[in-house]
């Protein structure tokens, strides 16, 4: 085996693959990470004027797919259904609705609440078409139950064509 200088000018082709390697900067990778995580947050966490008044109550979703239909059902509790509305498409159910603070006033000693009160809204996407003209809605201790028929899929016709 000989031993062979390495001269760098010469040699520079075989450092290339090199060139294309980033350092790593971990300050880089957590600052990525603030952003991502105050995204969340900003999401969870409402503005009113500026200021922050706490989490939004987002309910709770459970649908179930039959042979006919989308069994939908979401938790509301504490919720009257006068302040809820439903509004479903071919493509998606849109529940809306208001949870309103009850205001309690206390001279002595704190009042501490972990309620969430304020406007929300859920939009679920479904996984196929349904015939929202015949949507059945049924709320009662706290749940809403949708009943979603599906559509009837067209059966699929060929069709010959012609060359000429």
């Amino acid at each position: 085996m000989a031993l062979v200088r390495w001269d760098p000018i010469r040699d520079i082709e075989r450092l290339e693959p090199f060139r294309e390697l980033e350092r790593w900067d971990p300050f880089r990778e957590i600052d990525s990470l603030q952003r991502r995580m105050n995204r969340v947050f900003e999401r969870m966490i409402p503005g009113n004027g500026g200021e922050r008044t706490g989490f939004t109550f987002i309910p709770a979703a459970e649908l179930e797919e039959t042979d006919d239909a989308f069994k939908l059902k979401l938790e509301l509790p504490g919720l009257e259904a006068k302040d809820v509305n439903v509004e479903v498409t071919p493509e998606a159910v849109s529940i809306t609705g208001e949870r309103k603070s009850e205001t309690t006033t206390e001279t002595e000693g704190y009042t501490r609440s972990e309620f969430r009160y304020g406007k929300f809204q859920r939009i679920i996407p479904l996984p196929s078409t349904v015939q929202h003209e015949q949507a059945q809605a049924e709320y009662k201790d706290g749940i809403l139950r949708l009943n979603l028929p599906k559509v009837e899929p067209e059966k699929q016709k060929a069709f010959k064509v012609n060359i000429g």
